[in-house]
């Protein structure tokens, strides 16, 4: 045997591979799952790069679509599945779909009025993904734990039955959040824990109507917390008893805040609708201090995003009866100036991911644009949906998915694959 070319042709070999690995590595540091509200770090940025912002002539390829019933409840993607809610004749459902065909893998319903006040009800909860759980929240308060694989039942708790939680006004709509065993809801006066693996309390503030935010995760000094915006104010707690560590008046008209904190360090951003504004405080003791407070930023739906310094969101009221009045703006954090306004997309909704903005305009159009302070610079854009669109998209493995309140739920190529 010729050791000489043996050693050679094993090299050959072993660098072919090392490129295959190299590659393979590349393409996946490009994609990922969105398991919960907010995305993986809970702020409404995905760390997902290298897909088509720059839409084919005709808009990008719709690959599939859905009916799934009347709501707001956004999409979570994981391992290959896309979990979303509505309510159709009365009944809350719950699906899974693979994320990639559309294929149904599952769904399960349950009795649950849709809750129509002001708005055309159901759903307003995203399902949150945790390992082979997935866990969802009604607006009548049914807390329930499914298997992953097949939407059985794991458990199931009722927020004003099992607990005593009061109903806000338009009922329950913050997502379930996870951290460690717990099971973490915007629900009694300042929050409640639930142990995640059968739903019994683990801690609980109170059974008055809480408000429609989800918690925000944050470290202070070493331990796990949270901040959320409760019906009155926004609070900061221990997650591991429910302490609460600091508190900032915060209040709206019937005690609205929907939208979540957004954290920087010790600095936290607040904003709300109905002429409230938006503030920025410092928490790093517990007496947080105001650094400013104006009404430069109003997010009465959908959390502002912050990159590189600047928030970007949605600033102004909602529309009952036709489009609302909210303009997309970009904010300096630190300061609370504004540096641009775009009008046109009514009261809209966003993400980030690669420096970019994923937009989804009230009237169903989506616009991809740069986020910059020097302006707003459309990338390019398509109408993918009609009828009012409140819930906010989501890009996860090349796919973008979006959903009206109708129920329509697309989902559109922007993979740059053929």
């Amino acid at each position: 045997m010729n050791i000489r070319k043996l050693l050679k042709s094993e090299s050959w070999i072993f660098s072919i591979l090392i490129c295959f690995f190299v590659i393979g590595c590349f393409d996946t540091a490009k994609a990922a799952d969105w398991p919960h509200w907010r995305g993986p770090d809970y702020n409404g940025i995905s760390k997902e790069t290298g897909w088509n912002a720059t839409f084919p002539e005709g808009g990008p390829k719709i690959l599939w679509e859905k009916s799934i019933g009347t709501g707001f409840s956004s999409i979570t993607i994981s391992d290959g599945r896309a979990y979303t809610m509505g309510n159709i004749d009365g009944s809350d459902i719950v699906y899974c779909f693979d994320a990639a065909t559309g294929d149904e893998i599952w769904k399960k319903s349950y009795t649950c009025p849709l809750y129509n006040q002001m708005h055309e009800g159901g759903p307003c909860s995203t399902p949150t993904v945790d390992g082979d759980a997935v866990y969802t929240l009604s607006k009548q308060g049914d807390i329930i734990r499914f298997n992953a694989a097949n939407g059985d039942i794991v458990w199931q708790k009722s927020l004003a039955n099992d607990y005593g939680c009061k109903f806000p006004r338009w009922h329950f709509a913050g997502s379930p959040y996870v951290v460690g065993d717990l099971l973490i809801l915007n629900a009694g006066t300042k929050g409640i824990a639930l142990n995640k693996a059968d739903g019994s309390v683990k801690w609980q503030n109170g059974s008055e109507a809480g408000a429609y935010s989800t918690a925000v995760p944050y470290i202070k000094n070493n331990q796990k917390c949270v901040a959320m915006a409760v019906a009155k104010e926004v609070v900061g707690l221990n997650t591991v008893d429910g302490t609460v560590l600091w508190r900032i008046p915060w209040e709206t008209r019937s005690d609205i805040n929907a939208a979540d904190a957004v954290i920087s360090g010790d600095k936290i951003f607040i904003s709300s609708g109905y002429g409230v504004g938006c503030g920025l405080y410092d928490t790093s003791s517990n007496e947080p201090a105001e650094i400013y407070k104006n009404k430069n930023m109003a997010n009465q739906l959908n959390s502002a995003v912050l990159w590189e310094g600047y928030l970007y969101g949605f600033d102004g009221m909602i529309g009952m009866n036709g489009p609302g009045r909210g303009k997309l703006t970009c904010m300096n954090f630190e300061t609370g100036q504004v540096k641009w306004t775009r009008e046109g997309m009514g009261t809209g909704s966003l993400m980030l991911a690669d420096g970019k903005l994923i937009i989804l305009s009230e009237d169903g159009k989506l616009v991809i644009a740069e986020a910059s302070p020097d302006g707003f610079k459309e990338i390019s854009s398509a109408q993918i949906l009609t009828y009012k669109c409140w819930t906010v998209p989501v890009l996860a493995n090349g796919r973008i998915y979006a959903r009206n309140t109708a129920g329509k739920f697309v989902c559109i190529d922007v993979s740059g694959k053929s």
